[in-house]
């Protein structure tokens, strides 16, 4: 394979650089040569995509459903959250793949099909290398989407590991008009929280999901009867499943190096855009494509700005130490903070974009005393280390 010298190269080709490449084309980034490194030459993986947007969206004209409200089960009852004027949207990750392509035949995107092996930075390029040790790609930045463990290890590792069921049913029992954010009515696990929801896409089709946070996955037959448990607890009727999708995504206090080295960006969860207490990443890898789009566009260095405050990451590390060690139940923790908060506020706050005088006031609803417990342990820990 002769050697391909870029400007870019695009290190995995999954939901961070589709992203990517659409902020890119939507930017009006043009001129720079620009080389994708990815293995498949098959169709991605399909996953969906749930994330919170405003009255209108650049993805608009692809999403699969959209709600200004949704159903809230917790330890107190149902609760209807009213998010108007923002939305909870789903994406099927088949139209930002096709998106993505059409975005790559108008940037001239040469597409270099094998495994980067080793990403070797001198500080003026990055040479890409399979796993024989050859270069195969010479670039002025490398942006890694690639999966990879963290910096270092954390104090708390759990996942946010799910199986979803597409259905259909042969007569109306969807009310596409709301969403079932978290049902907690879900048996708990020792050691984690479970919940369900329910995205419809229309009366008869939608999504149904059983999604877990907790150290471990389970196997097929746990998730398997979860799910039917679900159904069960719905009162729904016998349901055709179409498709099955699962994943694990980590929820960690551990640091993910976001630049590993000066000419290596990394994107994605690699990249730091997991939000460690609700594993929500979606949002955060738009804001990642944005950022470096909108820099390129200016004449800048592809670097992002960080997918989240350090203050918020805190706050994560001290939510997640609080469940782990079992100071604070999930499930009224959610409950509490969706209850005591207007929506907005806590939208803003798992997208990483509240003030910090709202963040005092999200706190405040929390269970202060196990709270600060929690707190004063993760200092400890991180003295200590």
């Amino acid at each position: 394979m002769a050697l391909v010298d870029v400007d870019l190269a695009l290190i995995g080709y999954g939901g961070a650089t589709s992203l990517l490449l659409d902020a890119l084309d939507r930017h009006g980034v043009r001129g720079l040569r620009i080389a994708t490194v990815d293995p498949v030459e098959t169709a991605r993986p399909h996953r969906t995509w749930a994330f919170w947007t405003g009255p209108r969206d650049a993805f608009d004209p692809i999403l699969d459903a959209a709600w200004s409200h949704v159903d809230l089960y917790g330890p107190g009852g149902a609760q209807r959250l009213e998010l108007a004027p923002m939305r909870y949207a789903m994406v099927r990750s088949g139209p930002v793949f096709a998106r993505a392509d059409e975005a790559a035949d108008r940037l001239g995107v040469q597409a270099v099909r094998a495994s980067a092996a080793a990403l070797d930075d001198d500080g003026t390029s990055v040479t890409v290398r399979d796993a024989g040790g050859a270069a195969i790609v010479r670039a002025a930045w490398a942006l890694d989407s690639r999966p990879t463990a963290p910096h270092r290890p954390g104090r708390t590792f759990w996942l946010q590991h799910f199986r979803g069921w597409w259905v259909r049913a042969d007569r109306d029992v969807f009310d596409p008009s709301s969403a079932i954010l978290m049902d907690f009515r879900t048996p708990q696990p020792a050691h984690g929280v479970s919940f369900g929801y329910v995205l419809p896409t229309g009366p008869r089709t939608g999504l149904i999901e059983y999604t877990e946070f907790s150290p471990a996955r389970l196997d097929d037959a746990g998730y398997e009867t979860a799910l039917r448990s679900y159904l069960k607890l719905l009162d729904l009727p016998e349901l055709a499943v179409e498709e099955v999708e699962d994943g694990a995504i980590p929820m960690t206090d551990a640091p993910f190096a976001r630049r590993p080295s000066p000419r290596v960006v990394r994107l994605g969860t690699a990249g730091g855009a997991t939000r460690p207490s609700t594993g929500y990443t979606f949002s955060a890898m738009r804001r990642q494509a944005e950022g470096i789009a909108a820099a390129l566009a200016a004449g800048g260095d592809p670097v992002p700005p960080a997918a989240y405050p350090r203050r918020h990451l805190w706050m994560d590390a001290v939510a997640l130490r609080a469940w782990d060690r079992g100071l604070v139940a999930a499930p009224a923790f959610f409950e509490r903070l969706f209850t005591r908060n207007p929506p907005g506020r806590v939208l803003r706050f798992l997208d990483g974009l509240t003030s910090p005088a709202e963040e005092v006031a999200l706190m405040g609803s929390t269970p202060l005393l196990p709270m600060a417990r929690a707190a004063a342990g993760d200092l400890l820990a991180r003295i200590v280390r």
